[in-house]
């Protein structure tokens, strides 16, 4: 294999360790848990996360020797204040709404075939909610990243649904049937709505922000217990978030725009 090749492909494989140590910032990742979810061998990854923890990037928990985020991560975000300030823009609307409805509302970036959550605000004791600010996932497994994945182009559409699907199936069988038929309803509606099918008991929608291109970048939506934003709720909630989110297209314009240009 050429140099250069090689090369390429250990820079895609760091990054893909970096990304998946991400995804857990809290929990964080066992050695053989990480490399096995990455498709490596554990030499190869132990190498790696090793020149990544030198530069910073992953570091290894003292108290359990997982590995979780490194603090080189913060440091080359603060070299995208704009992202920050469209952030702090989409938490102020949000607490609103959460203080209004008693949901919890989030804000997800798109980050390829995933979502990376920006925020969260409102009650924290709705049990089964697990995902933090700095959560990544597959768009297809919330109702906020569907509503991202449905705004996507057909054709690019159809290839991040059959991968994200393929990562969920190691969960079993309910859990990609619960999936599949979110992503069915999502696709029906044109945004997200998640009907107690991935987590029971609670419910959630979503809808999409787009750039002045018409791309869509990220969503934004609510979770609350199903009983309290039952399917008789949606086109209300529908019809909230889409004003909130055009809202904050047209108040962040600006931002966006050098976010995306």
């Amino acid at each position: 294999m050429p140099t250069v090749m090689r090369g390429t492909q250990s820079i895609a494989r760091a990054m893909a360790l970096a990304r998946t140590v991400a995804s857990r910032p809290l929990l964080g990742w066992r050695l053989t848990d990480l490399a096995a979810h990455c498709g490596l061998d554990k030499g190869t990854a132990h190498r790696m996360l090793g020149a990544l923890a030198q530069e910073r990037m992953v570091q290894q928990r003292a108290s359990d020797r997982h590995y979780v985020p490194g603090p080189l991560l913060f440091e080359l975000g603060l070299a995208q204040p704009h992202w920050s300030a469209l952030q702090a823009a989409c938490e102020a609307a949000l607490t609103r709404i959460a203080r209004r409805t008693g949901a919890v509302m989030f804000m997800y970036l798109l980050s390829g075939e995933e979502f990376v959550c920006a925020v969260r605000v409102g009650p924290t004791t709705l049990k089964g909610l697990s995902i933090e600010v700095g959560t990544r996932r597959p768009l297809a497994v919330s109702a906020i990243g569907a509503a991202m994945l449905v705004a996507l182009p057909p054709a690019r559409q159809a290839v991040v649904i059959a991968s994200n699907l393929k990562q969920v199936a190691p969960f079993g069988a309910a859990r990609l049937a619960g999936v599949e038929r979110m992503l069915r309803r999502s696709q029906r509606h044109g945004y997200g709505i998640n009907l107690a099918d991935v987590v029971p008991g609670i419910n959630a929608y979503g809808v999409p922000l787009f750039d002045s291109h018409g791309q869509v970048f990220a969503a934004i939506g609510l979770a609350a217990a199903a009983q309290d934003f039952p399917r008789a709720r949606a086109a209300e909630v529908e019809a909230m978030l889409l004003a909130e989110a055009r809202k904050i297209e047209r108040d962040n314009a600006a931002t966006i725009a050098s976010l995306t240009e």
